[in-house]
């Protein structure tokens, strides 16, 4: 074993005893404190009055980022693992609600930017870079994968011919319906809504209002009213 190996291993087990410890202590003030005291030094950055409920996961602390007045409940699933370039960052703000899952995989780059609201069960995944705007909502059960399989060989199995991943950008002020699913590659522009159960392949113009299966732009947002998009 290597002595980056070992130095891995034992920050791991580190980050094990510090949320074994403190991560199962009841959201009382006292719990509240000795977490973000605690937390602050296996965190790349722990920010002020942050709002960690009991019960969340964290793994690979030291490329997580979370700012000032963010909060965590429940349930939520915060891994970092797979590469010591991964980075998750949480502005200032966010809300990570119950059983929410954010993971980065490989050498990827997480952010979701200031007050953001991320529903519960939310799925949020990598390998690709994800970034997230400022005051979006994403309701519950969507889902924002950043990466295909490849399946092209039919003898292969699919598990082993690897994947691609291109990356997806939520810009400003995007508010995403229940049960919405994003797929790699795709931009949505800013201050647009996306209706619930849609599933969105190819990029979103902003200002757009787009529901179905593929995601289809059926109005544009203006200053004063919602107008028809003229086919």
């Amino acid at each position: 074993m290597n002595r980056e190996q070992s130095l891995s291993k034992l920050k791991r087990l580190q980050e094990l005893l510090v949320i074994s410890l403190l991560g199962d202590l009841p959201t009382i003030a006292l719990g509240l404190k000795l977490r973000n005291i605690v937390y602050s030094t296996i965190f790349a950055r722990m920010g002020k009055a942050v709002y960690i409920q009991e019960g969340v996961e964290f793994f690979n602390t030291s490329c997580i980022e979370v700012g000032n007045g963010a909060f965590i409940f429940k349930g939520a699933r915060i891994d970092a693992r797979g590469h010591q370039n991964n980075r998750i960052y949480l502005n200032n703000g966010v809300a990570i609600e119950r059983n929410v899952s954010i993971g980065c995989l490989e050498n990827s780059y997480i952010e979701i930017g200031q007050e953001t609201f991320i529903g519960p069960s939310v799925c949020i995944a990598g390998p690709g870079d994800i970034r997230i705007g400022k005051r979006c909502l994403i309701a519950s059960h969507s889902g924002i994968y950043a990466n295909n399989h490849n399946f092209a060989d039919p003898i292969k199995s699919i598990k082993y011919q690897g994947i691609t991943r291109k990356g997806i950008v939520i810009e400003d002020d995007c508010w995403l319906g229940h049960g919405v699913t994003v797929l790699d590659g795709v931009t949505i522009g800013q201050s647009s809504v996306i209706g619930a159960g849609t599933v969105v392949t190819k990029d979103i113009p902003p200002f757009s209002v787009a529901m179905g299966s593929p995601a289809k732009v059926i109005k544009t947002r203006t200053s004063k009213q919602l107008v028809n998009v003229r086919e």
